[in-house]
């Protein structure tokens, strides 16, 4: 690149201003995935034109990216599309500090944390250092400045347009005529609108900006030749051993009273549930945050004190792995009845997306557990931040496929038909889903086994949301949304039963009214 530094200003600058086609009064949609596509092309062709070719360990990385770049115009329920925007961008986070090295797989949270650092800090000067260096190995090998520099006048283009536009505001308020001119002038080059051309273009500049300076660290600053701790821990340990074994023990031991305690509700269920005197609501939601949280922060504690604690003998190293892993041990029981009465609560009264996301999380935080475990045994905790950052990415891909708003839909109606002594099918609920949920609802509502009182419930779900969905504005190609696409052709398959329903927006909240004369809220019921 720097051989030919114009041709990387080209490309940042035409991603800057693709940036601003595809986002400037656009909600997002299918113009993420084409923007950031287009700057990973972008990328590859200035970093291999130089010759620089990716470790074939951050490859992998690219699967990852096309499939949540992929996600964010596929699905549409909330927690979903955060992940895939948010992991998106850790994907290539990830490949432009390990292009070059692609030991990413061996990152501690420092050496990730490092690396961020590194990237940020190489965003705000590297443009500007590589700038420099083109110049001065231009004039060390004696190669004159092109004679066609343009920055001289558009720095004063800068300078100028803003005092043209004072002393012009001036003249034009001490004669009319002038003013008059003036206007016309600015009506014919629609120049009201300057001020949001020099933003956008504003704008534009910095994200070219920083695009160079995050291809110029990929090319530079990512051959990960050491990381941090990889010779010496880099926190040196300090703690003694019969202090952590002391600590350790103490938890363990409260830990397996609980888990005594909570032992025979592992097989008893409900009938024990009834002899403590609790109902069955209340069993499923009490403490279950709190399981979450002691697992979380215990094994918060574990990692610390295997970061600091003293082992200088082989005994020492046996025992604090023998007490890691019955620590560890307990928490995964502590889950399993966690996940007990969350199944408790689910069947009781079905699926939300609160429900469904912690479900999934649980799995996951359980194999995040076991992990440890495994990796205490071979002593191998180094490699703990990546078996963390393996399951963040399992967490972030089982959510789309599994379509939340979809599999709370079918299964909200299917333990209608069959649980019927179950809480009656609270179809409020579907309203707040996203456009993932339309489809389903649309199949069910087409179904010839589902039973009337069901059937029109489901049918006055879609008649709100349809009714809902008419205030949207149109969109234009850069917001093009797959999910909003197949909920618009379902909608339109149902037309006619959905027809059969009065609107009564004459008050808030808004009702639908059944051809049975039932009405049915179309505000939408929350709950957790």
């Amino acid at each position: 690149m720097k051989t030919n530094p114009n041709k990387l200003w080209l490309i940042v600058l035409a991603l800057g201003w693709l940036f601003d086609f595809l986002f400037w009064e656009q909600s997002p949609g299918i113009n993420f995935a084409i923007f950031w596509t287009a700057c990973l092309i972008g990328a590859f062709y200035l970093l291999l034109g130089d010759g620089l070719r990716p470790h074939h360990s951050s490859l992998i990385l690219i699967p990852l990216f096309i499939f949540f770049v992929a996600v964010t115009f596929l699905r549409a329920e909330s927690l979903t599309t955060f992940l895939a925007y948010t992991f998106t961008l850790v994907t290539l986070t990830i490949l432009t500090v390990t292009y070059l090295g692609g030991r990413w797989l061996q990152y501690t949270f420092v050496d990730g944390l490092g690396k961020i650092l590194g990237l940020m800090g190489s965003i705000v000067a590297r443009p500007v250092l590589f700038s420099t260096q083109v110049r001065k190995s231009q004039t060390e090998s004696g190669v004159k400045p092109s004679k066609y520099n343009f920055m001289p006048v558009i720095r004063g283009l800068v300078i100028a347009l803003p005092i043209v536009a004072i002393f012009a505001s001036l003249l034009a308020s001490a004669d009319v005529v002038f003013g008059q001119r003036l206007d016309d002038f600015i009506e014919l080059f629609k120049l009201e609108d300057l001020p949001e051309y020099i933003f956008r273009m504003i704008y534009i500049l910095v994200i070219g900006y920083a695009l160079a300076g995050i291809v110029l660290h990929a090319s530079t600053e990512s051959k990960d030749e050491k990381l941090i701790g990889e010779d010496k821990p880099a926190i040196p340990a300090f703690l003694g051993f019969i202090e952590s074994t002391i600590i350790l023990g103490s938890v363990i031991t409260l830990f397996a009273i609980f888990v005594v305690i909570q032992f025979q509700y592992f097989f008893g269920g409900e009938t024990n549930i009834n002899v403590e005197g609790y109902t069955y609501a209340e069993y499923a939601r009490k403490g279950f945050g709190e399981l979450v949280a002691v697992a979380f922060f215990a094994l918060l504690m574990l990692l610390t004190l295997s970061a600091v604690t003293k082992r200088e003998t082989e005994t020492q190293r046996k025992i604090y792995s023998g007490f890691g892993i019955a620590l560890v041990l307990l928490l995964l029981v502590m889950l399993f009845s966690a996940f007990q009465r969350l199944n408790l609560y689910e069947a009781a009264y079905g699926f939300s997306r609160v429900r469904t996301y912690t479900h999934v999380f649980l799995i996951w935080l359980g194999l995040l557990l076991v992990a440890t475990i495994v990796l205490e045994i071979l002593r191998k905790e180094r490699l703990f931040a990546i078996a963390m950052l393996i399951a963040s990415f399992g967490f972030a891909i089982s959510l789309p496929i599994l379509n939340v708003d979809a599999f709370i839909v079918n299964q909200n109606i299917k333990r209608e038909l069959t649980q019927p002594d179950a809480v009656d099918l609270d179809s409020q609920y579907f309203i707040q889903l996203s456009d993932d949920a339309i489809p389903p609802l649309v199949n069910a509502l087409q179904s010839s086994g589902l039973p009337d009182s069901v059937h029109e419930k489901v049918a006055a779900a879609l008649a709100c949301i349809r009714y809902e969905r008419s205030d949207e504005n149109e969109y234009e190609w850069q917001s093009f949304h797959f999910a909003r696409a197949n909920g618009d052709n379902a909608l339109a398959s149902v037309k006619n039963e959905l027809d059969e329903f009065e609107i009564d927006d004459s008050t808030y909240p808004t009702y639908v009214v059944a051809s049975s004369g039932t009405e049915y809220s179309c505000s939408p019921y929350y709950f957790d």
